[in-house]
């Protein structure tokens, strides 16, 4: 670097200012230059003739006063040189056209000589990297390319760069050699720089470029490369790729990475304590169950030492009801459910009868018709949910809990005998009539029988099913008034009898007042004509026995 530093500053101070006396001309190489004489100030008045050479005798041209320009036989110009009021024109400059001319005038009684350097410049051509290797090992010193460019003057000057860094020679890891040659034929010079390294493992995806600088153009900058760095593997790394929480049943993959470059292309792992050797960084546990719960390793195949381990939970699951499917029960008796969870975390329990929820678990000191139904056992936790369901039927023989008459259109009544009991009981009527059946739930059901009385009626219903049966019976009038009775008193379940014996009561009841009140009047009157005909108070004895004959006479009534 250094070399190449003080090349290029020798060459700059000779190519401007070789002799400090001396004006100097730069021209771009292999352009056309006009030197001109005496910086131009020359009066062709007083020119005799005006003679070109360089060096000391390199004769060029020669000009005398109103004549043409003679031009030598010098190979190096004889094409390529002309004279334009008294300055020297060559065109197609080289490398070897980089020296003194010398422009003599002579005049009329003197003979004046003007020197003029002409210094010669060429743009270096764009870098081109050379890859002497792809690859880099931490640590180990290694050759990574040269960078070159071509065809310049003066020479160009070389840097490296690491991510926009500039690299210098450090003795140790970095170490750049340049070198300078210089073309014998146009004499331009061609600048390598080989830079060798020795990497690190921050150098993963670093970009390397070299820059070319010239004192006539701008910094030229080459295409980066990025290099691979290998390093061995320090550690290892296992994780779980599979989403957990993971239950029975389910297939959980794991992956073995290393921060080594290349990566192993294989890998130990350790499933259940047994080691098992793989050409991938992946395994699948499948079908797992709660005994693969456990903790997991995967190491490297060559170094045993540099492992890792991830635990991995399997969660699970079992309910078991003290009883499923289908239980039958009887009317009144008792009925406790029990379950059994068992799980690998706390789990939630929930109820349903159809689609309402339960506060709790069904337990029934004496069943009802109601109770029956079916019964859901919902438990989950981490994902998983177990469903256990058992149906309750509860069975009685039928009773009739009512039994009424209410009227119908025009003279017909209508019979409605209500019944409960599981298996649904059948009816039967002791007289024909249209039998209506309403809907059924939770073991009631009603019977309704349409009919039109001739007379007063007995009319029994009776209800059965395999447990047993039920009788009742009713009286039912063909007068309309009879149904208007039963009306007011089917909550009682008065029958016609009832009715007729409270009738009987109250004209009972009504007759004696009457009696007492005809009495009280006929005493009165009595009295009165007692008074009028001076007879006794209390009457004759004859009176005293046709009252009593009245008396006795209404009250037969």
């Amino acid at each position: 670097m250094h070399r190449i530093a003080l090349l290029t500053c020798l060459l700059t101070v000779s190519l401007i200012n070789q002799v400090s006396a001396l004006e100097t001309v730069t021209s771009k190489y292999g352009d056309t230059i006009e030197i001109p004489c005496n910086n131009g100030r020359v009066v062709e008045a007083e020119v005799t003739f005006v003679k070109w050479k360089y060096d000391k005798d390199g004769n060029i041209l020669v000009k005398h006063r109103d004549q043409n320009a003679t031009v030598s036989n010098d190979v190096n110009y004889k094409n390529r040189v002309s004279i334009k009021d008294f300055s020297l024109v060559i065109t197609q400059v080289a490398m070897a056209d980089q020296r003194t001319f010398t422009c003599m005038v002579v005049v009329e009684e003197d003979i004046l000589e003007y020197p003029v350097q002409l210094a010669i410049y060429k743009v270096p051509s764009q870098p081109q990297i050379t890859n002497l290797t792809t690859v880099m090992a931490i640590g180990k010193p290694t050759t990574l390319g040269k960078c070159r460019s071509e065809g310049a003057n003066p020479a160009a000057n070389i840097t490296w760069f690491k991510n926009k860094t500039p690299l210098v020679t450090d003795g140790a890891a970095i170490k750049i050699t340049t070198n300078v040659d210089v073309d014998e034929e146009t004499g331009l010079s061609t600048t390598t720089s080989t830079l060798e390294y020795t990497a690190v493992k921050g150098d993963i995806d670093a970009k390397f470029t070299c820059q070319v600088q010239h004192i006539k153009s701008a910094n030229m900058d080459s295409s980066p490369l990025v290099f691979t760095v290998n390093y061995p593997t320090e550690k290892v790394n296992l994780q779980v790729v599979s989403q957990g929480p993971f239950k029975e049943g389910d297939n959980v993959t794991l992956k073995c990475t290393a921060d080594g470059n290349p990566p192993p292309s294989s890998y130990n792992f350790y499933i259940n304590g047994e080691e098992k050797t793989v050409d991938s960084s992946t395994y699948t546990l499948t079908n797992v169950t709660r005994e693969n719960t456990g903790e997991y390793k995967c190491s490297l195949v060559d170094n045993e030492d540099i492992v890792a381990s991830v635990p991995i939970t399997v969660e699970y699951l079992d309910v078991v009801l003290s009883s499923t499917g289908k239980i039958v029960k009887k009317l009144g008796e008792s009925l406790e459910m029990t379950v059994d969870v068992k799980a690998s975390g706390t789990p939630q329990t929930s109820w349903k009868k159809g689609n309402a929820k339960l506060n709790s678990l069904p337990k029934f000191d004496k069943l009802t018709y109601s109770d029956s139904g079916v019964y859901e056992c919902i438990v989950s936790m981490a994902g998983l949910k177990k469903t256990q369901t058992f149906e309750l039927v509860v069975e009685g023989s039928p009773v009739i809990k009512n039994l009424i008459k209410e009227r119908g259109e025009g003279m017909t009544k209508v019979l409605k005998c209500a019944a409960e009991g599981f298996p649904k009981p059948t009816v039967q009527w002791s007289v024909n009539g249209s039998n209506v059946e309403s809907a059924s739930e939770h073991g009631k059901v009603t019977y309704s029988l349409t009919i039109v009385p001739n007379g007063n009626l007995t009319v029994s219903c009776t209800v059965s099913n395999v447990l047993g049966s039920d009788s009742k019976s009713i009286n039912v009038s063909a007068l309309v008034e009879d149904v208007t009775m039963d009306k007011q008193d089917q909550k009682d379940e008065y029958s016609d009898q009832t009715i007729l014996a409270v009738g009987i009561v109250v004209g009972l009841m009504l007759a004696v007042l009457a009696i007492g009140l005809a009495y009280w009047l006929y005493m009165k009157k009595f009295r009165q004509g007692s008074w009028k005909t001076g007879e006794k108070e209390d009457g004759s004895a004859e009176e005293s026995k046709k009252l009593e004959e009245n008396q006795s006479q209404k009250a037969d009534m």
